[in-house]
């Protein structure tokens, strides 16, 4: 009889000496922060609630990234650019007080309680953004099919430069306002001091995922799982194809416009208003994506949370060896953390191995 024990994962970890390195690394990190947590836990706390916040955009951002690729099997490089428009049309329509790329204004914004009318100019806005995804699929990913993924890929990323000229342009000589209702508000527990923009990020994500829990259960769910699988056979059983792929590029830009609204807020940014740098959060997200798995719904989830815990627990704790590391390391520490978790597993957490990547 076979030695079950060899093939235990405890015997797989002792074989493999960087495992072993990476797992000692873990628990040195893990009795770092619960000693920092029994030290002072309400910087504990206070850290841990911000790390959820950035977890929650990324998670959003990831989300994105995620539902495209599973439909299209490419890799959306123009996340970011969407993010960045889609903030945008919130600033149209809340700080301008008209509709987006046009001249009729926006009645909402007289609205009694005026978050009220602020939720639902966000509505109008995400419509916007889904008609621009729609847009961008029809004329420029659906004439694609067929191609080879490399090219569509670069496609997205001709899309992202296309995208981010305008977006500059609209931001350039002053930052676009987003009136958000909490501000930079937020409220105490014990000494900890905790936004209600980590709050709304964070409910937000939630309902995302839910609701994308049951599309995926939905007749048009269950369409595009089979499209993800295989094109061809799906278009064989008399499936839509086009359609599922234009329902993701809905989907897609409705994500990240909501993930470029939370990139203007505590804790990605202080300003509360779109600016140049809004664009980058799908960068930043990047190493979730990959981390959790570029086909899997849990994984940018999963990948999301992980990465905001690990940027935000080295700028909290790691702030001290600046002159080591440098100012900008915490932006360092999630590439990091995706680079060790490819190593081990190189399709991500909850990937699967069979999928193509670019």
């Amino acid at each position: 009889m076979a030695d079950s024990s060899s093939s235990s994962p405890l015997a797989g970890l002792i074989k493999s000496p960087s495992l072993m390195a990476l797992a000692a690394i873990v628990a040195a990190a893990a009795v770092f922060l619960v000693l920092q947590a029994a030290n002072d836990p309400y910087t504990f706390l206070q850290a841990l609630m911000k790390s959820f916040g950035l977890g929650a955009v990324y998670a959003l951002i990831a989300l994105g990234f995620v539902l495209i690729f599973k439909a299209t099997q490419v890799v959306n490089f123009a996340q970011g650019a969407l993010a960045m428009s889609g903030a945008l049309f919130v600033s149209f329509m809340v700080s301008d007080g008209h509709i987006p790329f046009t001249t009729i204004r926006n009645p909402l914004v007289d609205m009694s309680p005026s978050w009220l009318g602020w939720f639902l100019s966000v509505l109008v806005a995400l419509a916007v953004a889904a008609i621009l995804g729609l847009i961008i699929e029809r004329l420029t990913i659906r004439p694609m099919v067929g191609e080879p993924l490399f090219s569509v890929a670069v496609l997205t990323l001709g899309l992202e430069i296309f995208l981010r000229v305008f977006n500059n342009d609209a931001v350039k000589i002053e930052f676009r306002s987003l009136e958000v209702p909490w501000g930079v508000d937020g409220f105490n527990i014990g000494e900890a001091f905790v936004s209600w923009s980590y709050i709304a990020a964070m409910i937000t994500a939630a309902v995302a995922f839910v609701a994308v829990f049951f599309f995926y259960r939905s007749r048009m769910g269950i369409a595009m799982r089979a499209v993800a699988y295989d094109q061809e056979a799906a278009m064989a059983q008399g499936i839509n194809v086009g359609r599922v792929f234009a329902i993701a590029w809905a989907a897609g830009a409705v994500l990240a416009a909501i993930g470029g609204i939370f990139a203007t807020q505590p804790p990605v940014a202080q300003t509360g208003a779109v600016q140049v740098e809004t664009q980058l959060i799908a960068f930043r997200t990047l190493p979730a994506v990959i981390l959790g798995g570029l086909d899997s719904v849990q994984g940018a989830l999963i990948g999301g949370l992980i990465i905001g815990f690990a940027e935000i627990m080295a700028g909290q704790y790691a702030s001290g060896q600046t002159d080591i590391l440098g100012a900008g390391y915490p932006l360092i520490v999630p590439y990091v953390v995706m680079i060790i978790g490819l190593l081990i597993r190189p399709y991500g957490l909850f990937g699967t191995p069979e999928i193509r990547r670019v």
